[in-house]
């Protein structure tokens, strides 16, 4: 497919588009030698596929190039503003094509915003191999693309782009004269305000490029910078010392089970601009880590907010993360789990490689039963109250490590009232 060229003044986005895959910027996973999307492209063979990801981490680039290499028809629909004349339109043209011994592809930006049905138009076609459907979605496809779809299309989850990746698209900007010199804590406040979406930079960039040149600077420096993009630049570096300052005060509220504070500095932190995926993240592990199985409920409550927010986006999904923040802070605290993991895991890396008992070995076959793999064992459900008590199940000379030790709050008051009187069984049938 050839493509139309660039007017000088088109849009900075499409003048940087990459026309060829060794121009993508990011992406290495997918696209790197070996990789999958790689292979893809080198086969010859197009596939249905869904490319998942943030915004602005190259789905329509992507889609483009794969129509580029199998120099197929390129159409595209957009879920938000199309429908089902715009499906019907797109079959026409590749029945058209198909007759003229040429593929089609058919690209949906924002899949997910169609409904069941719109979905259900492309299947026949997709089947028939009229033409390769690839979408796009910033959402999880298992919950918004239809299962019959879904089961026709590869899934290639895109990441956010690096500061590195970043880095390039400013300088690739530089090189071709769209923007002036640019200081280098300039370039770095734009990479971090970016998150990992080329988009939102290269919008940025252009903005910036556009006033620079009326006030005829040769250098947009951090000062002007912040001048011409205001205050909201101003909150905190995405990357920088600030944000792990406010992410630490947040964790550390929680942990202290302040919950107005921690409201507070997650706030803030939404204020400042910070990925609301990222502070679910970082609930799941205040969960894991300083609740533990005082609560139990802590961690399934941190899963289906980060769920809901997937869901839902912003701003309605923030309203489950604040909750779970909330129960989080509420929430009795444990970190003995914790605890227990890091001592288990620094056992094991300075202690020797010691055999499984034999009692424990699985025994699938003659030989092994003959070699007295699995002798001994005691099955626990044929044992009184479902315990083999007096049984041993760690490495024959090794010492009860001791590594989790409950705390007495929570749930975790009756785990250790279950851990002691198992205890004096043990010691009773030992």
């Amino acid at each position: 497919m050839t493509r139309t060229p660039q007017a000088p003044d088109a849009p900075l986005a499409e003048r940087l588009r990459p026309k060829t895959l060794s121009e993508v910027i990011g992406q290495q996973h997918l696209l790197g030698e070996g990789m999958a999307l790689r292979i893809a492209f080198e086969s010859g063979q197009p596939h249905s596929c869904i490319l998942w990801g943030p915004p602005g981490t190259g789905k329509t680039t992507i889609a483009r190039l794969m129509a580029d290499a199998f120099d197929a028809q390129f159409i595209t629909i957009s879920a938000v503003l199309g429908g089902v004349k715009d499906i019907r339109e797109a079959v026409e043209k590749a029945q058209v094509a198909l007759g003229q011994g040429r593929r089609t592809i058919v690209f949906v930006d924002e899949v997910h915003r169609f409904n069941k049905s719109q979905q259900d138009a492309f299947l026949p076609h997709v089947e028939s191999g009229l033409f390769t459907f690839i979408g796009a979605t910033t959402e999880n496809p298992s919950f918004e693309v239809n299962s019959a779809l879904l089961s026709r299309a590869a899934v290639y989850v895109l990441q956010p782009l690096s500061q590195a990746d970043l880095e390039q698209i400013v300088v690739r900007a530089h090189d071709i004269g769209a923007i002036p010199a640019i200081e280098r804590i300039a370039a770095d406040r734009l990479i971090a305000y970016a998150d990992g979406d080329a988009r939102r930079l290269l919008n940025t960039l252009e903005t910036l490029a556009v006033a620079a040149t009326q006030e005829k600077l040769a250098e947009i420096t951090d000062v002007w910078l912040l001048k011409v993009l205001g205050e909201r630049m101003r909150r905190y570096d995405k990357g920088g010392e600030q944000f792990y300052d406010t992410i630490s005060a947040l964790h550390k509220s929680v942990r202290g089970s302040d919950a107005d504070a921690a409201l507070y500095w997650f706030v803030r932190m939404l204020d400042g601009g910070a990925d609301p995926r990222y502070m679910a993240r970082r609930l799941i592990r205040m969960a894991s880590e300083d609740i533990g199985l005082a609560d139990p409920r802590a961690l399934r409550l941190a899963l289906d907010a980060a769920e809901v927010y997937e869901r839902l986006g912003t701003p309605e999904g923030e309203l489950a993360l604040a909750e779970c923040v909330v129960y989080l802070a509420v929430a009795p605290k444990s970190n003995a789990v914790y605890k227990a993991f890091n001592e288990a895991k620094a056992f094991v890396k300075k202690d020797g490689t010691r055999p499984v008992p034999m009692h424990l070995r699985n025994a699938p076959t003659k030989l092994m039963k003959e070699l007295d793999y699995g002798k001994g064992y005691r099955y626990a459900h044929d044992e009184e109250g479902g315990f083999a008590a007096g049984e041993r199940y760690l490495p024959d000379g090794m010492a009860a490590p001791d590594f989790y030790r409950p705390v007495e709050r929570g749930l975790e008051i009756r785990i250790a009232d279950k851990l002691r009187q198992l205890k004096n069984l043990n010691n009773q049938g030992g």
